[in-house]
């Protein structure tokens, strides 16, 4: 699990007043992390770097000055001059050099570096440099975003245009921005630059905006603690199935693979579902979570649902059509039980104008997708809320956690109904929400990225198989192959 940021103008700060560090020192070491990277990583060819005029700018006149001898050539461009005193004093630097040509127009090269704009934009961009960077995309080669792809701002939105990186190579500590379902077709791979002082200090006492899940968070449910068990030592599913019962059905699937010792229909018509999930027209007495809304339409009325749903204090999840219920939205007054909700952002919209009147379109949600949740929950702190998107945000107590490994494999019906059922079936086993919802949705990501069919064919029950695929050993194999979370810099590596 890594630590994200809204940005790190508090933590450079600390390292000037309290550690003595100088605002040249931590660029130096920005420069060097970015420089170990591309030096590790290529052997050879050309290298352009786009600078801006302000300190992201100085990072990148930084590098030309410590990359390897063995590119053919080091290229900077700077399209609007320096500006800030380190751009200004890092430029005479390298024009004392003999290997780094200042160029006067954009040029293609094997390796595209973008130090336009660093962290905290927040204004529009000009038309002038929305040209620039769209140029830069058309360049071709390997890009490298220096800090964050220019053109994305603090809250992980896009002005216009902005930087199609391959990798990110990001200051310090990890900001929020990065992660947002706007950034994540132009982030790349992202790695965390160390600034010259030890993480653990770098970050000091600064507040941590969210956490971004790793594959090995996962912890999968297990029956290793006692060889004389029953299927009543790993719950009782009840899923509500409704008009469109392959959902609730999908739902309850996802459920049994994932280790719940019973899962019930609940159903007030006649289905056909696979012979090892029973059903019944009533709750059962010894259920111990409940999933109500997949699929649900207007098949119970509400003195059922209350009678059923709302006069316990059994685990819930809610998702789809509970989440346009008033009746059932009053589950989240109940401080006294365990509760999920699963919106994607229309789900959201709906929910929140029936518990607050307040109308927010899609669009906006998508705009402020960490506001959102952090809003959501400030009303109801005791709800584990998942908010669905490329990058789905979990939050419980305003604590926000990131799960940024779903792919377009899961952008198909029914992917939503295996996720409630696989949070559900956790609830059953005894994890608490906000434990259920963190879990569920890593083993929905990585089941669906493990599994080696074409992405636009994978279908639900694909899903479900793949999730009961996920052991402790291949995940261990993945991680080591494709390591997500190293960062360069001071000589270290992690």
């Amino acid at each position: 699990m890594q630590k994200l940021y809204k940005n790190c103008q508090n933590m450079d700060q600390r390292c000037y007043d309290e550690y003595g560090l100088s605002e040249d020192i931590l660029m130096e070491h920005a420069a060097q992390g970015m420089a170990d990277y591309i030096n590790q990583n290529f052997y050879e060819g050309t290298i352009l770097i786009v600078c801006g005029i302000g300190n992201n700018g100085a990072d990148g006149l930084a590098l030309s000055r410590l990359l390897h001898h063995r590119f053919e050539s080091i290229k900077v461009y700077l399209p609007f001059g320096t500006q800030s005193l380190m751009a200004k004093k890092q430029l005479v630097r390298i024009n004392k050099l003999d290997y780094v040509t200042i160029v006067d127009e954009l040029s293609p090269a094997d390796i595209v570096v973008d130090a336009l704009f660093g962290a905290g934009l927040n204004r529009p961009l000009s038309e002038k440099y929305q040209n620039i960077i769209m140029q830069m995309n058309q360049l071709g080669g390997f890009k490298i975003a220096c800090d964050v792809p220019s053109g994305l701002d603090e809250d992980g939105v896009i002005f216009s245009e902005i930087f199609d990186a391959d990798v990110t190579l990001t200051m310090g500590a990890r900001k929020e921005a990065l992660y947002s379902d706007f950034a994540k077709d132009y982030v790349g791979r992202v790695y965390r630059l160390d600034l010259g002082v030890h993480y653990a200090s770098y970050t000091k006492d600064e507040p941590v905006s969210s956490y971004l899940l790793n594959p090995d968070d996962l912890n999968l449910p297990s029956r290793d603690f006692s060889k004389v068990t029953h299927k009543g030592d790993f719950g009782h599913v009840a899923v509500f199935c409704g008009e469109k019962e392959g959902a609730g059905i999908i739902a309850a699937m996802a459920s049994s693979r994932f280790g719940a010792g019973l899962t019930t229909l609940v159903t007030q018509k006649e289905i056909v579902p696979p012979p090892y999930l029973m059903h019944s027209t009533s709750l059962p007495e010894k259920s111990t979570a409940l999933a109500v809304g997949m699929g649900l339409g207007l098949s119970f009325d509400s003195a059922y649902l209350k009678q059923n749903v709302l006069n316990n204090t059994l685990p819930i999840v809610l998702d789809a059509d509970a989440l346009y219920h008033a009746d059932l939205l009053e589950v989240l007054e109940q401080k006294n039980r365990e509760i999920v909700v699963t919106p994607h952002p229309k789900e959201f919209s709906a929910m929140w104008k029936i518990l607050s009147g307040e109308e927010i379109d899609i669009e906006e949600i998508q705009e402020r997708r960490f506001e959102m949740v952090r809003k959501f929950n400030r009303q109801y702190p005791h709800v584990t809320i998942i908010l669905k998107g490329a990058n789905m945000i979990i939050s419980e107590h305003e604590k926000l956690y990131i799960n940024p490994h779903g792919s377009s494999k899961l952008s198909k019906g029914g992917t939503g109904d295996v996720l409630s059922g696989l949070i559900v079936s956790l609830l059953a086993q005894g994890y608490t929400a906000i434990d259920a919802a963190i879990h569920a949705t890593l083993a929905l990501t990585l089941a669906s990225a493990s599994h080696t069919m074409s992405a636009y064919a994978l279908l639900p029950t694909d899903l479900i198989e793949s999730v009961g695929q996920l052991n402790q050993e291949n995940l261990d194999q993945e991680i080591a192959q494709k390591p997500p979370y190293i960062y360069f810099g001071s000589g270290k590596t992690e």
